[in-house]
């Protein structure tokens, strides 16, 4: 009868002391080895690794950072992991921070405070070297706790006059503003939001409605879903639309998935776009120019945003002066495409 193989013992994990055994060193040469690999003759190295790569060796790296105080971890906070608009921003980070020798820790907070509060003091008490959120609205205890933790901390995609350190983000109501404007210039009267409950939509859908009423238009009709948007609530928010007594003929929608929805239903109902009804968008993701019609949109550089708020953080661990490191607006720019 054959006999099982033996199975790793799984209560015990691999030590520098195992290595040490098996490479015929000492435990301090195997952590010189690791660590200050210059200090060390080739062919000594050339043992301990192999002995690492036999025993499948991982290093203790808080152990590590305690001696060193770095962690060499940064920690993203995105409302979603799944929200195509913040990838860009995410490999941003994750490549400008590994080219300094940093690795990203991401996490999810959702769109409430109180997702983002629980998250950010596991965070915290995790000791990252520097802490990177999307968006400046925050609760007074994450606020504070943020403002005491001792650690860079960079919001991004939004501007604030009072940033909890350092700032890489553009003005939502900017946004709102100029779509509204570029709609009006369309010819478009009657004007709609389709926005997801979230604070910076709000901030969107709150300016594009102030610039309606400047521009003497009548006042956008709002319809509000929920976070993360959907191209189903697209559809949704069509239907409901369709039903307003004075029509539209202009619609602003959170996301381009929203508006992705929009055009779905449009189609659906032979409801001609740009024709009887113009659709901008928010975030300009790669499927937006390939919708039909091709989806007008708000283009934000989420790559650039992810560089330099990864850069804050370097630069403010290698001790750059503050005025180095002030908040920076990135702006936008609508991109034309044919369903505005």
């Amino acid at each position: 009868m054959t006999q099982p193989l033996p199975t790793p013992d799984r209560q015990r994990a691999t030590t520098v002391l195992d290595v040490a055994r098996l490479a015929g060193v000492s435990a301090m040469t195997v952590s010189r080895a690791l660590n200050q690999p210059q200090r060390v003759p080739p062919a000594t190295r050339q043992r301990v690794q192999a002995a690492v790569e036999a025993t499948h060796y991982v290093p203790n790296l808080l152990a590590c950072g305690l001696r060193s105080r770095r962690s060499r971890l940064v920690a993203a906070i995105v409302p979603a992991l799944g929200s195509p608009v913040f990838s860009e921003t995410v490999q941003a980070l994750t490549a400008t921070l590994g080219a300094a020798g940093y690795h990203l820790m991401l996490g999810q907070s959702g769109y409430g405070a109180a997702g983002e509060d629980a998250l950010l003091q596991a965070v915290i008490g995790r000791r990252p070297d520097g802490i990177v959120l999307v968006g400046v609205d925050h609760s007074r205890q994450t606020r504070e706790r943020l403002a005491g933790c001792g650690m860079p901390v960079v919001e991004t995609w939004d501007l604030t006059p009072t940033p909890i350190d350092m700032l890489v983000g553009f003005s939502h109501a900017d946004v709102g503003a100029a779509v509204c404007r570029f709609l009006a210039d369309q010819g478009r009267r009657r004007l709609a939001v389709v926005s997801g409950a979230d604070g910076r939509a709000a901030r969107r859908a709150q300016a594009f409605t102030a610039t309606a009423e400047h521009l003497g238009l009548p006042a956008p009709v709002l319809v509000e879903v929920d976070a993360p948007t959907t191209l189903g609530h697209g559809r949704q928010a069509l239907r409901q639309l369709l039903g307003h007594p004075a029509g539209v003929d202009g619609i602003f929608c959170s996301s381009d998935m929203l508006a992705l929805g929009v055009l779905t239903e449009a189609a659906h109902q032979r409801i001609a776009v740009p024709g009887r009804i113009g659709v901008v968008g928010f975030g300009d993701q790669p499927l937006a120019a390939d919708a039909e019609p091709a989806l007008t949109t708000v283009r934000v550089d989420g790559a650039r945003i992810g560089r330099e708020a990864a850069l804050r953080v370097i630069g403010r661990i290698a001790g750059a002066p503050a005025p180095e490191l002030a908040a920076l607006d990135v702006g936008f720019s609508i991109v034309p495409r044919r369903s505005g």
